[in-house]
């Protein structure tokens, strides 16, 4: 083996692009996940063959008319962009003459080509670009290390690396541009703030509310201004250089969002949930005629906050002990870091009033509050560095009890794959409310692994009408088991699915072990 090939195998950006890969590798189904993902992917095919991007028979369940009475998706143009090409590859694939048998049996061909080729060049840039934020911000190479680890294993980034709903794809564009707009303040490159704010803007074509991201990213540069002593004159003139390239930049994504919306509705000033909200209320006059905002305000923050079956300190507990962190070391922070804390802090307590009125606040069909999961990964990622930063100014309880909360929040992530996510919706049907889904997915994973689900009553009573949900929800949420549980691909197959996922979970393990071999070392500090 040459230098140059064992000095890759000590790299720390090619060490975590692999675990990365591994891990978004291992965590699949082969399935979208939801229905949201299955429309959008629908989209995309749309763009490039002759299908609809809404079929008649899906309305009213979902769509709204547009143009000419057509029937148009809701959602923004951005993941259907991103699912495009691999779209284009995985419908290829489909058409070849070995997979002619299978047909279109779920989990599809071109399905599972789409979700593997996504979610693992996702998840392989998130790190990257976790790792360049950490860096930046002057973590060590050691504890930015463990920051990216944990932002991907240890939040419910793990989750959305195995449904693919547009969390993951707004966290890599959010932290794209943090990163990026640290890099020019520092540098003052002004390809490094085209690459922020187009990172940004790019956010506005996937989710409309992203603009809450945009907003902090705007925030970000005063404050880092501010607190690295700029003042008057200067930091007004910086300001003013920001604005002279964020506000183009801003205004072309903006007028790409109009444009597509008035493309399918004719406006380009109304929104899709205005749109829906009429037709909603046009089908069934009951309802108030402030819907969709009709959960009262408080309902809504104290369920994301505290209601057993959504509360982002259930599902995401890093949040707990980076509040702590950042409330116990303030004044020592780097000025980027307490930028950043504020700005994303910010981020988030706009998410949780936006959607706190809505009458589907936490997301529906989601493994907890899926609207503001993505602003507390990204507040939640600076708990590992603080935590290892601070180890000598931090007491024994305060250490421990982040050691305690960081190896629960792995075990929560894990526990979120192993099943579907509507199982515990489903089971609450005959459960009731409140329920605590973790508990209840504990349970579940016991009962599953003891062939005690019948004894325990956890399937009493049919919990879903859909042949193929109830199949989904009866086995381990990974793709050779659901391909054996469905029973339609050929033997080989499946074996075949299994020795790749086999294979793959061992290197995962060899490459986690390296990383820790080489953070214990102190060798990539040595280096620096």
């Amino acid at each position: 083996m040459t230098v140059r090939a064992i000095s890759t195998f000590r790299n720390p950006v090619f060490l975590l692009a692999v675990a990365a890969a591994l891990i978004a590798f291992v965590v699949q189904s082969g399935e979208l996940g939801t229905s949201d993902t299955t429309h959008r992917l629908q989209s995309a095919h749309s763009f490039w063959t002759s299908e609809p991007p809404v079929f008649p028979g899906e309305y009213p369940e979902f769509g709204v008319h547009g143009r000419n009475h057509s029937i148009q998706s809701w959602f923004g143009i951005g993941q259907s962009i991103l699912l495009l090409p691999f779209d284009i590859v995985g419908t290829g694939i489909e058409k070849l003459p070995i997979f002619a048998r299978y047909g279109d049996t779920d989990p599809t061909v071109r399905d599972i080509v789409v979700v593997y080729s996504t979610q693992i060049l996702i998840t392989i840039l998130t790190a990257l670009v976790c790792f360049k934020l950490l860096r930046g911000f002057g973590f060590s190479c050691n504890h930015s290390v463990a920051g990216v680890l944990a932002l991907l294993v240890a939040t419910s980034h793990l989750h959305y690396t195995q449904n693919m709903q547009e969390n993951n794809y707004i966290c890599l564009l959010t932290l794209t541009g943090f990163a990026f707009e640290h890099e020019w303040l520092k540098t003052g490159s002004r390809r490094a703030l085209l690459i922020g704010t187009g990172a940004f803007g790019l956010n506005l074509l996937t989710r409309i509310t992203t603009g809450m991201d945009l907003l902090a990213g705007v925030l970000f540069v005063p404050l880092l201004l501010y607190f690295d002593g700029a003042r008057g004159p200067a930091l007004w003139k910086q300001v003013q250089r920001y604005a002279a390239t964020a506000i183009p930049v801003f205004c072309v994504f903006g007028f790409l969002d109009r444009a597509y919306q008035c493309y399918r509705f004719g406006s380009w000033t109304n929104t899709y949930a205005g749109l829906v909200a009429r037709e909603t209320i046009a089908r069934d006059p009951s309802l108030p005629r402030n819907w969709p905002w009709t959960t009262p305000w408080h309902e809504g923050i104290l369920g994301a906050l505290f209601a057993p079956e959504k509360s982002i300190f259930l599902f995401d507990p890093l949040i707990v002990l980076v509040l702590v962190l950042l409330v116990l070391h303030w004044r020592r922070l780097a000025p980027a870091v307490r930028a950043y804390a504020l700005a994303s802090g910010l981020m988030l307590a706009d998410y949780l009033s936006f959607y706190a009125r809505y009458f589907a606040w936490a997301g529906d069909f989601a493994w907890g509050d899926r609207y503001v999961s993505t602003a507390v990964q990204l507040l939640a990622l600076l708990a590992v560095p603080l935590l290892l930063r601070y180890r000598r100014e931090t007491s024994r309880f305060v250490w421990k009890g982040g050691l305690f909360i960081l190896f629960a929040s792995v075990a929560i992530q894990i526990e979120s794959l192993m099943f579907w996510l509507p199982l515990e919706i489903y089971q609450e049907e005959t459960l009731g409310h409140p329920t605590w889904v973790l508990a209840l997915r504990a349970k579940n994973i016991a009962a599953f692994t003891l062939n005690k689900m019948q004894a325990w009553g956890l399937n009493n009573a049919p919990m879903t009408q859909d042949p193929w949900d109830y199949v989904h929800i009866t086995t381990w949420n990974f793709l050779p088991f659901l391909l054996r549980r469905v029973g339609q691909a050929p033997a080989w197959a499946v074996a075949m699915a299994f020795a790749a996922w086999i294979t793959g979970l061992v290197a995962l393990i060899a490459t986690l072990l390296r990383i820790r071999a080489l953070y214990v070392s102190g060798e990539w500090e040595s280096n620096a």
